[in-house]
């Protein structure tokens, strides 16, 4: 076995015959260059022992890298060649018709209005205070109550007062005993003196008594009066119908003229106001409406715009603009039969000027803006569009007026605009408001778009309410 011949190992070089060059003198004839090494001699001038050289293993990591290299450069390409490709038909393909949504010109009426920010402002806001000091011994009202002009609300402690108003009342009628028998004098020196009995400087004197105690019984009749308009003052009644707040005084404290906070606080409801503001170039229109004599419509809204909270009229219009805004603040008066305005509530306002009769209106979404100004897309009946400028009036969050451009009847691009050219081929898709395209028959559905699923017997719209063994098979599926 040892005799045979290794295939793997290299002939033996022939013997280099040697140049004549290594017969002249003075030429150093270079050595023979080494045979290569015998891998199967080394192997067996290796020992039993001995592990395999580094460059062997080396070679066999080499060679397993370059496998796994090719293996996975091969799964990339199968991955990549199955995936999704780039629809050749649909909406955002340039060679066929694109799929739009589209709406009539119609004539109608436009009501023209202006929006402004507002607050519910109250007409009234009444702090009740106590007009005499003493100890609030009742409260007659709860908290949130609605109160009308005249309702009991709270009492303090009268005695006092009426102390005062006895002792009033007798000071006066003792004067008033004064004032008759200096009068009873008067009368009695008028007859002396026409009988000569006494100076005339006696009756002046008298005359000048009476008017003194006149006077004194005058001053005690207002000192009466005063103790019983004190008494009074005791009862404490609403000045204006509202709604009571919250009590600042509790029962038994003893109450100042000068306290600050008062009693409670009532706020008219019903009516109810709102100011609000515009910009001072729309101050004209509102002022020309209202001298021609017409009552101006306002509607209130709430914070999101969404919700109409009342309808009333405009009141009206502060004396001067603001400099640093450049608007002019209005107030509106509401009913408000049910309560929905509340003071100091945050409102929109829209303010109804004008209405404008007859007008051909479009929705907003069919209205582009570019480089030739305001233009809109018109379906001709060769089912391609033409890019139609077109001139703007006024308008609300859903329709606009066009002034100048279409005519009754046509029809404009409301949804799919945004890929169209003037010339452009399209295909009219039957939608209510933005339209969905549906993809026919071998076309791809268009981006952001999915096909509707094909309905089963037995199988719910919604993919939630499957029954479990109906979602497993899919699964498996």
């Amino acid at each position: 076995m040892d005799d045979q011949p290794n295939p793997l190992s290299l002939p033996e070089a022939p013997p280099r015959r040697r140049s004549d060059r290594a017969d002249r003198p003075g030429i150093e004839v270079p050595p023979n260059p080494p045979i290569l090494p015998d891998p199967d001699q080394r192997a067996r001038s290796r020992g039993p022992g001995e592990p395999p050289p580094p460059h062997s293993r080396l070679g066999v990591a080499l060679r397993y890298g370059i496998l796994l290299l090719v293996v996975a450069a091969l799964v990339l390409w199968l991955v990549f060649r199955s995936g999704p490709q780039a629809p050749t038909t649909g909406r955002f393909q340039s060679g066929g018709p694109m799929p739009v949504g589209t709406a009539a010109v119609e004539k109608g009426d436009m009501p023209v209005v202006l929006s402004g920010l507002g607050t519910v402002t109250p007409l009234a806001m009444v702090t009740v205070k106590t007009q005499i000091n003493g100890q609030l011994i009742e409260v007659a009202f709860k908290e949130g109550q609605m109160v009308n002009k005249g309702d009991f609300l709270a009492h303090i402690d009268p005695r006092p007062y009426q102390v005062a108003l006895a002792q009033a009342e007798g000071q006066l009628a003792k004067d008033q005993a004064v004032l008759k028998n200096s009068e009873l004098d008067l009368t009695r020196y008028k007859t002396l003196v026409a009988q000569n009995s006494v100076a005339r400087q006696t009756l002046d004197t008298q005359a000048a008594l009476v008017q003194q105690n006149r006077g004194t019984v005058q001053a005690d009749q207002a000192q009466v009066d005063t103790q019983k308009l004190n008494l009074t003052y005791c009862r404490i009644v609403a000045p204006v119908s509202g709604r009571v707040g919250l009590r600042q005084v509790d029962p038994g404290n003893y109450v100042q003229t000068s306290d600050a906070n008062g009693i409670i606080v009532i706020t008219q409801l019903q009516p109810i106001s709102a100011i609000f503001t515009l910009p001072e170039d729309s101050l004209q229109v509102v002022l020309r409406r209202m001298r021609g004599g017409t009552t101006l419509a306002v509607t209130a809204f709430d914070r999101s715009g969404t919700n109409r909270l009342d309808t009333g009229r405009l009141d009206t219009v502060d004396n001067q603009i603001d400099t640093t805004t450049g608007t002019v603040k209005l107030r509106a008066t509401f009913d408000n039969p049910d309560q929905t305005l509340f003071p100091n509530q945050f409102v929109n306002i829209q303010l109804l000027v004008d209405t404008v009769r007859g007008a051909d209106l479009i929705p907003n979404s069919a209205v582009q803006r570019g480089a030739p100004g305001t233009f809109v897309y018109v379906v001709k009946s060769d089912e391609t569009v033409a890019a139609q400028p077109v001139a703007l009036g006024p308008g609300d969050d859903r329709r606009i007026v066009v002034t100048k451009g279409l005519e009754p009847g046509q029809r404009v691009v409301t949804d799919g605009a945004d890929r169209l050219k003037d010339g452009a081929k399209v295909r009219l898709v039957q939608s209510g408001g933005a339209a969905q395209p549906q993809a026919a028959s071998g076309e791809q559905p268009a981006a952001g778009t999915q096909p509707p699923a094909a309905a089963q017997p037995g199988t719910p719209a919604n993919p939630q309410e499957r029954p479990d063994g109906q979602r497993r098979r899919r699964n498996a599926q």
